[in-house]
């Protein structure tokens, strides 16, 4: 595996990432080949942003036509695919918040902007509805939190990592337990706009709350006139099972934030969904973004919203997700990990310390060893690594990944007496990738 750019020494990147030591040459599907030919199976699919896989072939068409075409206007004047990305958004979220099909679309790039861009929205119409008096907002979120790295919202964080020294934070946030639905209660008052919490925390490894959280959040912000916001950055667009996490629960946010899988891995896009009476506060001149809603990123998303229209991909999520948990409940009854948690094809796996004395870092040591074996995965915080493969992937493939999580906790557990292993060539593709890679699976 070649060294990445970014360790080598006279690197012109600045240090903020720690990859792994593998440097991706190309992708297809599920699968990554580094710059020797060695394919690996892609179990990190750039934190959800790959849901569909690399290089879908529906997605670079539409990419691909539309830059021959246009690329970027500037919201000083409309284009032709802008208005129909806003009523395919509508269409396919709007009706999975308490916006329905007349809520309400604010295009932007990336899911830091957008969890801002929400923020902007339920504080400005708190101040305007609500009476609250001018800074005095107050917006209630939970710990675990990974809303993105800006600023504003490394002040959400609890995660020194993210937050130690990048202080002074924006004012206006409180922070209760993950789960909790009674210290939500105890925080909200009347100057409280928004409850803003991930449906599922995927930075925190795959945290799932109890089964009346959501619905008793929706109680709570319909009770105090707050408007529930659920950062489906990560959990949305299939990864579940369903368009929206919040589904898992038959719960309706008034808003839903939207990111990475939404521009397809292909460009960055976000969105924020839902009521209209909260979006259409943002007037001109209140809020802006050079690029969001550009023609580039509107004909992909189109192309990401229509794959999603007939389920197949959600099916696959449950169908597969299922595979999954069946997996890990195995290892975990062996002892291999000390507990895990799963929603959809997504799982967060924790490590015991105490069967592994001699690694500082044990979810670090796994990653390191799956990519050794062929899967490219990361850890979280803790102990504790995602799973989170392309919904494109075949169970002959999922399985494969599963033997080599097996080889590979039990190679940290017992080093030097678990051999490496190799590829079911009739099942996956081998590690040695053809010249070519093989046809997108569609």
């Amino acid at each position: 595996m070649a060294e990445p750019r970014d360790t080598v020494e006279g690197s012109a990147l600045a240090p903020n990432y720690g990859p792994l030591p593998l440097t991706v040459a190309r992708a297809q599907g599920v699968y990554v080949w580094d710059v020797d030919g060695d394919a690996y199976l892609d179990f990190l699919a750039g934190y959800s942003a790959l849901n569909f896989g690399h290089l879908h072939q529906a997605l670079v068409s539409a990419a691909i036509g539309q830059l021959k075409h246009l690329t970027l206007t500037s919201r000083a004047v409309g284009h032709e695919l802008l208005e129909p990305f806003a009523r395919r958004t509508a269409d396919v979220v709007g009706p999975l918040t308490t916006g329905g099909p007349e809520s309400l679309v604010v295009p932007m790039n990336t899911g830091a902007e957008a969890v801002e861009t929400a923020i902007k929205a339920v504080r400005k119409r708190g101040y305007d509805t609500k009476g609250i008096a001018e800074d005095e907002a107050n917006i209630v979120v939970a710990s675990g939190n990974s809303h993105g790295r800006t600023t504003t919202l490394a002040g959400l964080s609890d995660n020194p990592v993210a937050r130690d020294r990048f202080g002074p934070f924006t004012p206006g946030f409180r922070t209760v337990p993950f789960g909790d639905a009674d210290a939500v209660a105890g925080a909200l008052d009347d100057a409280t706009v928004a409850i803003l919490m991930e449906p599922v925390q995927g930075e925190a490894g795959v945290v799932v709350p109890p089964e009346d959280f959501w619905p008793r959040l929706r109680e709570l912000a319909d009770e105090h006139d707050v408007v529930l916001v659920a950062d489906e950055i990560q959990s949305g667009l299939g990864r579940t099972g369903h368009v929206l996490a919040c589904e898992l629960w038959d719960t309706t946010p008034d808003l839903a934030v939207l990111g990475n899988s939404l521009g397809g891995g292909i460009v960055p896009v976000s969105a924020v969904v839902g009521r209209r009476d909260v979006l259409a506060t943002l007037t001109p001149g209140t809020h802006g973004s050079t690029f969001g809603g550009n023609p580039l990123a509107c004909a992909v998303a189109i192309a990401v919203l229509d794959l999603l229209a007939p389920g197949q991909y959600q099916a696959r999520a449950v169908q597969l997700g299922t595979e999954l948990r069946e997996h890990l409940q195995r290892l975990t009854d062996d002892g291999l990990l000390a507990g895990f948690r799963a929603a959809g094809l997504w799982a967060g796996l924790d490590l015991d310390p105490a069967r592994n004395p001699g690694l500082d870092h044990p979810a670090r040591a796994l990653s390191e060893e799956l990519l050794e074996r062929g899967v490219l995965t990361y850890e979280t915080r803790g102990n504790t690594i995602r799973l989170s493969p392309p919904l494109s992937i075949a169970r002959p493939e999922l399985d494969h990944a599963m033997e080599i999580l097996e080889l590979s906790l039990r190679a940290l557990a017992e080093p030097d007496t678990t051999p490496v292993a190799e590829p079911d060539t009739a099942a996956v593709t081998p590690r040695r990738a053809p010249q070519q890679p093989p046809a997108a699976r569609t």
